[in-house]
């Protein structure tokens, strides 16, 4: 069965040939299933009743199926979604004045294992498929549509859900390609922001295939501190990540954010904030200031509003552009690090999941 959500203009004319339909049969199939949202051939009504049929037995469903919807406080939602094969994922839809948006998993679990996420614990299971991928997107703009003002449709997508999303890079890459081709989901690239912890080859080859942004997780400013805190260090040395980030392909207007998780008594101090401004010289760059968001066994501190915006402005008076991320969703574990943090493996899907 071809997966409805790895579509792409190949696999759809390979389809409609098999049938013994016309080529324009496949364009009015990508239409119905990015455009439209319809992932069934029964309910594809301009096309004849025949080739229904045909598509029905060839073209698989969603791949993955909404389990749970909680709604925090702030209006964040997350989506816990069932895969084929049971395992749960989580998605996350965050309002914010004219934005709305969605944070993404590309694996069930993660191997990177830094320890102040909740996901690392689960240590990795598998890589998601493209269509699991995409699927996500796919399901979010369904919720949207039903629960935001005026069906607000998504604007950004940020790979910084559960998962290394350059880990998967080979799943990851068509799926970009879905979302932003006009065949596709016709999402612009530069809305796109993918996240990683900093593997060096797949940075280039990211930039080289694709005009997303990339976020890259810091940590720390010293080889040891980054080395306790992401083990990827101990592969790719911070001097040999920062040097990387210097000769990327970056269009000329673009910048790389460096995202910067602040734990209490580890990397927070003013002379962090210095070294840091040193590390990041001669790189295009602007720095998000992350607070940890607490999970069970986790034995940070969170470090306060003022420590946080201290260390913000020792980085705003040496010319760097640096902005505080807060944290939304973190009463229904949606935060930033803490996605897996607590969600139960459903057997079946929630009775009270509307999506």
């Amino acid at each position: 069965m071809q997966p409805v959500h790895a579509l792409d203009p190949a696999s759809a004319e390979s389809l409609v040939a098999d049938l013994g339909l016309p080529r324009f049969r496949a364009d009015q199939l990508l239409a119905w299933v990015y455009r439209r949202r319809v992932a069934d051939p029964r309910d594809m009504t301009d096309l004849p009743a025949a080739a229904r049929d045909g598509l029905g037995t060839r073209l698989g469903g969603s791949a993955v199926h909404p389990a749970r919807l909680e709604q925090s406080s702030d209006g964040t939602r997350k989506l816990a979604l069932r895969l084929g094969d049971g395992e749960l994922i989580e998605s996350v839809l965050i309002p914010d004045r004219d934005r709305l948006t969605l944070c993404v998993s590309s694996q069930v679990g993660c191997a990177m294992g830094c320890t102040f996420c909740a996901t690392a614990r689960i240590g990795l299971k598998r890589h998601l498929r493209v269509e699991e991928i995409v699927g996500q997107v796919v399901l979010a703009q369904e919720a949207a549509a039903r629960f935001e003002p005026e069906a607000r449709a998504l604007t950004n997508i940020v790979f910084m859900g559960m998962g290394e999303p350059l880990h998967n890079l080979d799943a990851l890459l068509p799926a970009i390609d879905i979302l932003t081709s006009p065949w596709g989901l016709g999402i612009s690239s530069r809305r796109i922001t993918v996240s990683t912890v900093g593997l060096v080859p797949e940075m280039r080859r990211l930039l080289e295939s694709t005009k997303v942004s990339l976020a890259v997780s810091l940590g720390a400013t010293t080889e040891e501190k980054r080395r306790e805190l992401m083990p990827v260090t101990r592969k790719y040395s911070l001097a040999q990540l920062l040097e990387a980030c210097r000769t990327l392909p970056l269009p000329r207007r673009k910048r790389i954010t460096f995202e910067y998780t602040l734990l209490d008594g580890e990397n927070d101090s003013d002379e962090d904030a210095r070294r840091l401004v040193a590390l990041l010289h001669g790189i295009r760059a602007k720095v998000n200031l992350i607070y940890w968001n607490p999970f069970p066994g986790a034995d940070y501190v969170r470090v306060s509003q003022e420590r946080t915006h201290g260390f913000q402005r020792v980085l705003l008076d040496h010319g760097i552009a640096a902005s505080v991320r807060e944290s939304r969703g973190p009463d229904i574990a949606a935060a930033c690090g803490q996605l897996a943090g607590r969600a139960p493996k459903p057997t079946a899907p929630s009775p009270d999941c509307p999506v």
